[in-house]
This record gives C-alpha cells, structure tokens and sequence, in this order.
C-alpha cells in the first residue's frame, strides 16, 4: 500500500502545528521534534510533515511512500518511466527516519521523493542541499544535483 506524503517548511512550528492537528481532527502528531512534526494519517491516508529550518516557508517537496521493497522499485521505474532525472538514496538518514529512497523533480521544479522506511533514527539527518547534517529543511535534492539514470 503507498501513502501520499507532503513536507511543508513553516515558520512558526507551533502555530502549524495547531493548525494541522485541528485541521485533522485532533490528531496528535506522530513523531514530535524541536524542529519538525509528522502526522501518518489513515483518513486521509497521508505522511503529512513540517519542519521549521530556515528555509522559505512553503511546499518543500512532495512524495510517495511504500511499504516494501518491490513498491519501492515499482515506483523508481515511475519516476524514471516519465523521463525524469532520478537520484537514488540507500539507508539514508532523513526527516528523523532511516530510509531508500529516490528522487526526482518534476518539469515545474517540484521535488518528488518514493521512500521506505526502515527504522526510526534520533537526528533530523543530512540534507542534500547542504552537507552539514541538521542544516537545511529536509533531504529533498536540488535540481541540477538530480543525474538521469538509465532504464535497464
């Protein structure tokens, strides 16, 4: 099964936070950190994330995430299929959560990301917009780092 996942970067983590528990009828969020909460939601079905990180506040990025490996790969030959460059990430520490992943942007510069989650991890992780962990919003690639891979 595959859950849409939505990163937004906020200003004011508290007050958003305020705001999307209501706007989900009181949900508490799932994970809860100094910088960032997460809601996984049933109803929506959706892995709804903000972070305060000193990035401009909007949508970060957008994705997909699946439960197993062969969803995983089913959604790369997706990303790659649409002719779109594509970065893959191996037990990569992102968004307090160790996952592989894969990255794309779309022709409108929307980072997209397909991801499992393998575990939980006790930092924020390392971003690919800067290389010093626990620097930027989240690990979401900017465009020209994102190579095309072949379709094999």
């Amino acid at each position: 099964m595959k859950r849409m996942h939505i990163h937004i970067a906020v200003e004011n983590l508290e007050a958003s936070t305020r705001f999307y528990t209501a706007m989900f009828g009181g949900a508490e969020p799932t994970v809860s950190k100094s910088d960032y909460r997460k809601w996984e939601l049933s109803d929506p079905k959706v892995n709804f994330a903000i972070s305060q990180r000193g990035v401009k506040p909007g949508v970060d990025h957008l994705g997909i995430q699946v439960e197993t490996d062969e969803e995983l790969a089913e959604m790369r030959e997706r990303f790659a299929s649409a002719e779109l460059p594509v970065m893959d990430q191996t037990a990569t520490t992102c968004c307090y959560a160790k996952s592989d992943k894969s990255w794309t942007v779309d022709p409108q510069g929307v980072a997209w990301e397909t991801f499992r989650t393998l575990e939980t991890a006790p930092t924020y992780g390392q971003s690919r917009r800067d290389p010093e962990p626990d620097a930027a919003a989240c690990c979401a690639p900017a465009p020209a780092t994102i190579t095309f891979r072949s379709r094999a």
